[in-house]
This record gives C-alpha cells, sequence and structure tokens, in this order.
C-alpha cells in the first residue's frame, strides 16, 4: 500500500527553509552592503535560528525513515554539497565577495548524517525507538560543550578536551577548530547528529504506530511547497540574496 504523503512534515521543512533564506538575506544584505537595518535584523534572529534550523535536522532525520535508498540520497547530497564549498570557497572571493566560504554547512552535515545512518542502520535498528529518543536527548546537551573545549552538562565539567584537537581544522566537521576557521554556515556533527538521531528514532515509532491523524491534511500550501522543494530552494537562494546584496551595494556607491 502507498505511503500518504504526511504534508505537516512538508510544512515544517518549508517553513524552517522559509527562515533560514529570510536568515541569510539578512546577512548578506548587511556584511555586503553595508545596510545597517538588516546587520540589526540578523542579530535579533541569531538566538532563533538553532531553532528551525533544529527542526529542519529533526525532520531530515525523521524522512531517512520514508527514504528507500539513504546511501543514493546521501550521496548526491554530499556531491551538492562539496560543489557549495567550491563555488562559495573559490569561485566568490575572485567576483568580489568575502566571507560567504562555507566549508561545513547544512548539506554537508545532512549528507554525513545520512550516510551515517545509511551505515548503522543495522545497529541502530535494534535499539529501542523510546529508548533512542532519550538517548539523543541525554548526548546532545553533553556534547554541546565542545566548542568551550569540555563535555559537560550544564556546569558540571565531565571532561575536559584536549588542546590539541583544537590546533587544525582537519576535524571541523566533528566540532574542532582552531581561531583561525571561518564558515558562513555551518553545523558539525555533534552534536547536531543526536537531533538527526532524534528524528530518525521518532520516525521509526511514527511507522510503527502510524503518524498522528492531524499531520496528513495540507494546511498552509506555500510552506508545503517549499519544504517540496528544499533542496533547489536553498541552493537558488545564495547567489540570488548575494546577488541582490551586491546590487544594493552599487545603488548605495552611487549616491
Amino acid at each position: 500500500m502507498e505511503q500518504r504523503r504526511v504534508h505537516f512534515m512538508d510544512e515544517m521543512r518549508g517553513f524552517a527553509v522559509f527562515c533560514m533564506v529570510f536568515y541569510h538575506a539578512f546577512f548578506f544584505l548587511g556584511e555586503i552592503a553595508g545596510l545597517r537595518f538588516f546587520t540589526q535584523a540578523f542579530d535579533f534572529f541569531t538566538p532563533l535560528e538553532p531553532l528551525f534550523a533544529g527542526a529542519f535536522i529533526f525532520i531530515s532525520g525523521v524522512s531517512s525513515r520514508l527514504s528507500k535508498s539513504n546511501l543514493r540520497r546521501g550521496l548526491r547530497l554530499a556531491a551538492i554539497a562539496a560543489g557549495l564549498t567550491l563555488v562559495t570557497a573559490f569561485l566568490l572571493p575572485v567576483l568580489g565577495f568575502a566571507d560567504c566560504e562555507i566549508w561545513f554547512g547544512i548539506l554537508h552535515f545532512l549528507a554525513c548524517a545520512i550516510l551515517l545512518f545509511a551505515l548503522l542502520r543495522p545497529a541502530l535498528d535494534r535499539v529501542p525507538p523510546v529508548a533512542g529518543l532519550l538517548g539523543c536527548a541525554v548526548l546532545y546537551p553533553f556534547f554541546a560543550g565542545i566548542p568551550e573545549r569540555v563535555l559537560r552538562y550544564g556546569e558540571l565539567v565531565v571532561f575536559r578536551l584536549p588542546d590539541a584537537l583544537y590546533r587544525t581544522n582537519w576535524l571541523v566537521p566533528l566540532g574542532f577548530y582552531n581561531d583561525y576557521f571561518a564558515s558562513a554556515d555551518y553545523f558539525p556533527l555533534f552534536p547536531d547528529l543526536f537531533i538527526f538521531l532524534a528524528g530518525a528514532f521518532c520516525g521509526a515509532i511514527c511507522l510503527e504506530r502510524g503518524f498522528p491523524a492531524w499531520s496528513y491534511p495540507q494546511r498552509v500550501r506555500f510552506f508545503g511547497f517549499l519544504g517540496r522543494h528544499a533542496l533547489p530552494i536553498y541552493l537558488i537562494h545564495l547567489p540570488v540574496v548575494a546577488g541582490l546584496s551586491a546590487a544594493a551595494e552599487a545603488l548605495i556607491n552611487l549616491k
């Protein structure tokens, strides 16, 4: 029997993409065009960025349970992410766009998370989904202290990480980097991998028990459209926003 489309997931993914587009637009218009209002808007929404990014990652984890081939999906996304790095780190600087390099952004993260899920799925399938969810809830805050060089729970430092991990940028995908690292978009595997895995375990529960009835009806078509076309919209919005920002800067300099 064909799986009914869960429109709520499309709409939540679309809402997250909508927020990402505007968040990046604020950044580009503030940094490139030098428009103070957009810099202030970017600073204002920065505390909310982990929420809509986390929702996007969580839904991607749920979707991994519905995918026919996570290996193919992950490899395709990895190739696109590599292309994004080539464009932002090497092409855009030649064209005069500075501070736009994306070394390990949301697409890189999702590609790695999907591939890891595909490789580890036999082991993950042995974990009871509820226990998996609880494990992710425990491990996420534990690994969230990596930027501060500790593994901790709140103020309780369980383990202080060695400085050697932070001397180079070879471990950037894991969350370890030195003071010279900069990426316009950065989502390391730790701790965000546990958000993805929480979504995967939640997806397992939904497949076993069925998605809630309220998750099937379509409510906001606009967000549903964005969610169904999240990848091309994400890729297209970056050059569009950068181009508009450059045009705005040129107009300002004409005055």
